[in-house]
């Protein structure tokens, strides 16, 4: 079923290395005579104990190609065994190891059994042996003539439609707030469409696969290619390294929101905020403005766990109202978790050294100009949330004479929450004076550190 430029119908897959692999030689163990053998708990009666290579090649030499047997290795003082293979009429030995926790391996795959590893290696062996030249194109396929790639667009499409209600609802309900900033809901009211890498992970596949990129069979019994986590698409390891970042996250591959990665989470949502932030937000804005020691008490904690859960399940569904929870201070507590609990802090860890560098300058035109520069190294996602919940804090900060909580008390607050942990362990307590100024800068002089942003 190879692919034909001229004609109308695109092939989904093709079935030449699928057929290659029916053609391999198959696994046919030599089993040993010898009832006395201490035979290792993994390995089985294809194990012939202490013979010396030249034995196990005249056990093998008169048998079809496939053939295996295990043996000690005299020289290895127990730490791995030798695997001897007839293949292509020629005899090869292999170490064999064993990790009691990932199964038998010789190179990087692990198996449960040596009848599946020598079948695996028997499938790869004669696919390099027949198709040397076809193993070599695959990484230098062109995505954009993949056939996958016609559905991944209406993938893309159909997802677009089916959160497009959503989103629609979402922001016609926040604009209809009494406290909301107008010219805010212009700027994040379109949902941009942000680049994100694909999270490729070896994957042991069930049943029959096809890579997604070259549309070319995924061959072997076990780790036969990779699996994004997030959107579930599949390829060869090698072919993987061509994919864009066009990753175009399910939400049936993601659980809950809480703790997921900022643009994977949008992505998924179709959304350019993520719906935690603007819920609580829109709540904090319509009844907490003028609550004294706003974002600095904490709410009862099984309270905000409950927001946390309710989150995690009913999504931009969740109940913030008055009703279900009168004390504000429980919406600002689950705002703070979720952009705690961010995989990868807002403010990131490549980022921050570059703001650091910036607020280091006196003259404070050029702070403001070398902050401005350091922000767009944010991703795209990072950079919009983060601009959404300054100018958030700056109309919280408005309210200072009756919140008492100025800039400077909010950037207490909030600069261990937007910038996160160190990477880097210590035992000391971290100095946060300087990225205490530096929100407190970011909240003081949003208008003209934003407005020329992205």
């Amino acid at each position: 079923m190879g692919l034909e430029s001229h004609s109308p119908t695109h092939t989904v897959w093709k079935n030449d290395l699928y057929r290659m692999q029916l053609d391999a030689p198959v696994p046919i163990p030599i089993i040993s005579n010898d009832v006395t053998l201490d035979i290792p708990s993994y390995l089985g009666r294809d194990y012939h104990g202490d013979i010396s290579h030249i034995e196990a090649a005249n056990l093998l030499n008169f048998q079809p190609n496939g053939a295996y047997l295990v043996r000690k290795s005299r020289s290895a003082n127990g730490q791995f065994h030798t695997l001897s293979l007839k293949f292509n009429d020629k005899i090869h030995h292999y170490k064999l190891f064993y990790d009691p926790k990932s199964g038998l391996y010789v190179r990087e795959k692990r198996y449960d059994c040596v009848r599946s590893l020598v079948a695996d290696g028997l499938v790869t062996m004669y696919l390099e042996l027949k198709a040397p030249l076809f193993l070599q194109r695959l990484p230098t396929v062109n995505y954009q003539e993949s056939p996958y790639m016609t559905l991944n667009k209406r993938k893309l499409q159909t997802l677009t439609k089916e959160r497009a209600k959503i989103t629609n609802c979402h922001y016609n309900s926040y604009t209809n707030s009494n406290n909301v900033n107008h010219q805010q809901i212009n700027n994040f009211g379109a949902v941009e469409k942000y680049e994100k890498s694909h999270v490729f992970k070896v994957t042991t596949f069930k049943g029959l696969n096809w890579c997604e990129l070259c549309g070319n069979f995924l061959w072997g019994f076990s780790a036969q290619g990779v699996k994004c986590d997030d959107c579930g698409m599949i390829a060869h390891t090698r072919c993987s390294e061509k994919f864009p970042n066009d990753c175009i996250p399910d939400l049936k591959y993601i659980r809950g929101v809480f703790g997921i990665e900022l643009t994977t989470l949008l992505t998924a949502h179709n959304s350019s905020l993520p719906f935690v932030v603007t819920k609580c937000v829109a709540e904090v804005e319509a009844r907490g403005l003028t609550t004294e020691g706003i974002y600095r008490l904490s709410g009862f904690a099984e309270e905000i766990d409950a927001i946390k859960m309710a989150f995690d399940r009913d999504g931009e569904k969740a109940d913030l109202s008055q009703d279900k929870y009168p004390n504000i201070n429980v919406i600002t507590g689950a705002l703070k978790l979720y952009l705690r609990l961010l995989p990868i802090p807002l403010i990131t860890f490549l980022v921050h050294p570059l703001l650091i560098d910036a607020m280091q300058h006196k003259n404070l035109e050029l702070r403001i100009s070398s902050i401005r520069h350091a922000l767009l190294s944010l991703p795209k996602a990072h950079y919009n949330t983060l601009q959404y919940m300054i100018e958030h804090l700056y109309r919280v900060s408005l309210h200072a004479a009756i919140n008492k909580m100025n800039p400077h008390n909010l950037a207490t607050v909030f600069a261990p929450t937007l910038i996160g942990p160190s990477e880097v362990a210590t035992l000391m307590l971290p100095d946060m004076t300087t990225d205490i100024l530096l929100i407190e800068t970011l909240i003081t002089n949003c208008d003209s550190i934003f407005n020329c942003g992205r």
